[in-house]
């Protein structure tokens, strides 16, 4: 599972850290930043969500 983010869409609304801090972050420069790239497999249920509430459609996942 790899993580893509389309950063012209984000608009770094922090969904997707609440649902998944250990792998999104938004920073104090207000721009999200992915730290798992490729997040292990046991993290995918909170990931799908994170795709399926983010509010611009932004993420996705690549298999």
């Amino acid at each position: 599972m790899r993580v893509v983010v389309d950063f012209d869409v984000c608009e770094s609304n922090a969904v997707c850290m609440a649902i998944a801090p250990e792998v999104f972050e938004v920073r104090d420069d207000d721009f999200l930043y992915v730290l798992l790239d490729e997040p292990p497999e046991e993290l995918r249920d909170k990931v799908e969500e994170a795709v399926r509430r983010c509010p611009k459609q932004a993420i996705r996942i690549e298999d």
